[in-house]
């Protein structure tokens, strides 16, 4: 049978920009109109403020993160279990392990949070621990525990009062007593009237009258008296004085929630399995997204998870896509790019097509679906328009891009050109920015043959914003190229209004590179480059072939 989809992810590139964000929470609303499986926008990073200006203005929340396509722990069958309360008896933990055929229980409290665990291990070696006749007490055992492990019934005293102090003894007799009892002791006993009273009056907290005895009034008045608890049990002595310790509570044999390995919903199966291979244990917490307790999840669970659904927006370039895309199962590729490097492995619904935004070709697809687009979804689609084509300026801009802009301006209700001059301003932007953050606002990584690079880009109203963040950037280029482990890295300034980019670079050969791509001298590791706004269409291709030449060169 084909496999279910709980879910199908829709994401864009990393280094999101408002294309890639817009396009993602557009055309999932347009899947989840058509039905089927449940459709979520997601981003593979953080957005730049360009976008969050627009998904602010038209009344959006952020997509969540992903970070990774490889199946998690919540893609697992892992075992659903219920928690149980700390006051839980031994007795109890013991009989639910051996009735869901499992090892191990999670110890909770009121809220769901994780507070232990407990194991057959800790059973046994508790009950194996015959010497230990102070457990009840330290262990603050209530007398409904001792009641149920022993399956009395009390007949003077509270349920939930417990143990404080003594030692659990047998009482055989008045005589044997009188050496050994001590204030507050919890005494094991039989029908003798002797031993029973004589219990009650030197101090015992607790009296256990096993064979189901009878007590007679004058004991019970007298426990009344003195606050004795008297509980009958069907067992004789020796199997009460048994089974009278695996009445504590499990929070006093459990293993401390600080010394627990667990896991997240969100753990990948790989570091699962890794932890997993190093430890004893075999069954381990899940911890959901609201950092409760979830169930438990063992090496078996891990075998056959589900697969991670996933669409592509706004790229089809590996380097681009969200880590452990080889692991998931890829539905759909909507893009406006050059046909790259992703892989399917098996046939998938693949839209390209050369206009300027992704959000051009989802729009005829609302269109051909006869799918009504929102007011707000319009705006969203409109901005990534604007922002992808420098307002109908850059050289990727078709007719079509200029046609669904306006169209899409029209539904939202807004000037485009206003509204543009406003998106773009909030871009440019780098009040309280470092240069990180300016430099991985719009970056993506490319390659030609055996070569790696990275090609960022800003787009600016001014001259001054954009020298400023050229002084930002300049000398963050070494570090961003380290950070994302690439030999070579360019960054266009771009001048949205007189349409010039200066782009600075870094790398081995990087100024030969730009000098022989764009037929330009750098001066002072700047070149400028008239006429070029588009990094998809007048800068890749162009980096790419000179690339080529050159390795080819080389051999």
């Amino acid at each position: 049978m084909p496999e279910a989809i709980r879910k199908v992810n829709v994401v864009g590139h990393q280094h999101p920009d408002t294309d890639s964000i817009c396009a993602a929470i557009s055309y999932a609303y347009l899947k989840n109109q058509l039905g089927g499986s449940v459709y979520e926008a997601r981003r593979a990073g953080a957005i730049n403020r360009e976008t969050a200006f627009v998904l602010k203005h038209f009344g959006f929340e952020e997509p969540r993160l992903i970070t990774t396509l490889t199946p998690q722990i919540k893609d697992a069958n892992y075992r659903r279990s219920e928690g149980i309360d700390p006051e839980t008896s031994l007795s109890t933990a013991w009989n639910l392990m051996r009735n869901e055929n499992i090892s191990t229980l999670c110890v909770t409290d009121d809220n769901g949070s994780l507070l232990g665990l407990i194991s057959v291990k800790d059973v046994a070696n508790a009950n194996m621990d015959i010497l230990d006749n102070t457990v009840i007490a330290e262990s603050q055992t209530r007398y409904r525990n001792i009641i149920s492990t022993l399956g009395g019934e009390m007949i003077v005293g509270d349920p939930d009062s417990f143990a404080a102090a003594g030692h659990v003894i047998v009482g055989t007799s008045p005589e044997m007593l009188e050496d050994t009892i001590q204030e507050g002791d919890v005494v094991l006993c039989t029908n003798r009237y002797e031993t029973q009273r004589f219990a009650v009056e030197a101090g015992a907290s607790c009296l256990v009258v096993c064979h189901s005895a009878k007590v007679s009034g004058v004991v019970r008045s007298a426990a009344e008296e003195r606050g004795c608890a008297i509980i009958t049990t069907p067992y004789d002595t020796y199997a009460s004085a048994r089974l009278i310790t695996m009445a504590v509570p499990v929070r006093a044999k459990m293993l401390p929630v600080d010394k627990v390995e667990r896991f997240s919903v969100n753990t990948s199966i790989d570091d699962a399995q890794r932890v997993m291979a190093r430890t004893q244990h075999r069954f381990f917490p899940i911890i959901d997204d609201n950092g409760t307790y979830a169930g438990v999840v063992s090496s078996p669970d891990l075998l056959n998870p589900r697969k991670k659904h996933v669409i592509l927006v706004d790229h089809n370039e590996r380097g681009q896509s969200v880590a452990g895309r080889e692991q998931a199962e890829i539905m759909e590729i909507i893009d406006h790019h050059r046909v790259a490097s992703i892989e399917t492995s098996s046939p998938v619904f693949f839209r390209n097509v050369p206009v300027g935004c992704t959000c051009t070709i989802i729009y005829d697809i609302f269109q051909e679906n006869g799918i009504e687009i929102p007011a707000d979804i319009a705006g969203l689609m409109m901005s990534a328009i604007l922002s992808d084509t420098l307002c109908f300026r850059s050289p990727t801009c078709t007719p079509r891009d200029v046609f669904v802009g306006k169209k899409l301006a029209e539904i939202c209700g807004e000037d485009y050109e206003e509204f543009a001059d406003a998106m773009f301003d909030a871009g440019a932007d780098l009040t309280g920015r470092t240069a990180d953050e300016v430099f991985n606002s719009d970056f993506k990584v490319f390659s030609r043959g055996d070569v790696r690079f990275g090609v960022g880009q800003g787009s600016f109203m001014t001259e001054a914003s954009r020298r400023v963040a050229e002084e930002l950037v300049g000398p963050y280029l070494e570090d961003g190229a380290k950070a994302n482990e690439l030999p070579l890295v360019f960054y266009l300034f771009t001048d949205v209004k007189s349409q010039t980019s200066d782009m600075l670079y870094w790398g081995s050969a990087a100024e030969e590179i730009v000098h022989r791509t764009f037929d330009v001298t750098p001066q002072d590791g700047i070149a400028v480059l008239k006429g070029v706004v588009s990094r998809k269409k007048q800068v890749i291709p162009a980096l790419m072939a000179t690339l080529q030449r050159m390795q080819e060169e080389a051999e």
